[in-house]
């Protein structure tokens, strides 16, 4: 599978990435063995970005994603993870489930934290959870309310950590555009992970965060493509989830008439999702989260799909892509794939 490099760090990310999210039982719960499965399927299908966090699970995904990769060559695989919640142990919450969308018991709690100590605090013990021996990507992890410390604190101490080759690339993932703008055109970031904000539905982030990573050659990994589930599937159902929670009709409509145009132009609406996010030159690398072995292969096969480039005008035409949102009218240069 192609890899981009972010940035001048050497750390090189393939075209598709796996979002651990599920092995940390996001919605349902799901086994060690179900996990690894997936993750050896991701494997085989050429995927070699495994992306996790402490708030997958309360710690399960790290647990689970480093069991898997200690047994692959560590030189091979790219593994990023984040900060800015701290697990800290919760015995009052004995017996209860995590109420944060985990099927999980409520060991911990989940504590903003986006101080120097606790960015160091975070990577220790994520460190221990995976028992890998370094992160080659380490974000903040939605600093939405918390701007001041994690661009005044945080930042400064992954850019430590980067310029002692603890790290190999830092930055900031996030469910919004405008913030991450902010720390590509304010701080010293290598990459931003955008979720969901630059989608065949939605491009907000062509409007601000897209052109300035181009400006600034700062790498934008794509995640949440399908906004949550409502562009996974050929057809959307009416139960599919957009932006975690149940769609509401007008969402539902718009991808439902994405959908036909895709299906006259040969290709379907998942395939037409990936292929659409991948047009922007400051896009390096997708990440989508696979809970199942056969959603990885699936996930590699959409991805192969050649999507016919007059496709994004036909969507324009019938006004489901604002014009300066179909590809070729983007501006910048992103970073270089090899």
């Amino acid at each position: 599978m192609p890899t981009t490099e972010v940035r001048a760090t050497g750390v090189r990310l393939t075209t598709l990435g796996l979002g651990a999210a599920p092995a940390g039982n996001l919605y349902r719960a799901t086994t060690d063995d179900a996990a690894h499965a997936t993750f050896r399927a991701a494997w085989d299908a050429g995927i070699r970005y495994f992306d996790t966090a402490p708030h997958y699970g309360l710690g399960l995904s790290e647990r689970r994603l480093g069991a898997y990769l200690r047994t692959r060559p560590r030189e091979e695989v790219v593994v990023s993870t984040k900060v800015g919640r701290l697990l800290v142990p919760s015995p009052e919450t004995a017996g209860r489930r995590d109420p944060e969308m985990f099927d999980v018991p409520a060991t911990a709690r989940r504590v903003w934290d986006f101080s120097r100590d606790g960015v160091l605090a975070s990577i220790e013990a994520s460190l221990e959870r995976t028992g890998l021996d370094r992160f080659d990507v380490v974000y903040l992890h939605d600093p939405d309310e918390h701007w001041a410390q994690a661009a005044g604190e945080a930042l400064p101490a992954l850019v430590e950590l980067r310029d002692q080759g603890v790290v190999g690339a830092i930055g900031a993932g996030m469910n919004q555009s405008a913030m991450l703008t902010r720390f590509v055109r304010e701080t010293d970031v290598d990459v931003v992970m955008c979720a969901g904000r630059f989608t065949l539905l939605e491009q907000p982030a062509l409007a601000d965060l897209l052109p300035a990573a181009a400006e600034r050659g700062v790498a934008v990994v794509a995640a949440a493509v399908y906004n949550s589930g409502l562009l996974a599937h050929d057809r959307p159902p009416s139960d599919a989830t957009y932006d975690y929670a149940p769609v509401a009709p007008g969402p539902l409509e718009r991808a439902r008439r994405i959908a036909d145009v895709c299906a006259e132009h040969g290709v379907t609406l998942p395939q037409a999702a990936l292929a659409y996010v991948r047009t922007h030159p400051a896009v390096v690398s997708t990440v989508v989260g696979l809970g199942e072995p056969g959603h990885a292969a699936q996930a590699a096969q959409r991805a192969a799909v050649q999507v016919p480039g007059e496709l994004w005008q036909a969507l324009a035409d019938v006004g489901l892509l604002a014009p300066e949102a179909v590809p070729g009218t983007v501006q910048g240069e992103g970073p270089e794939a090899g």
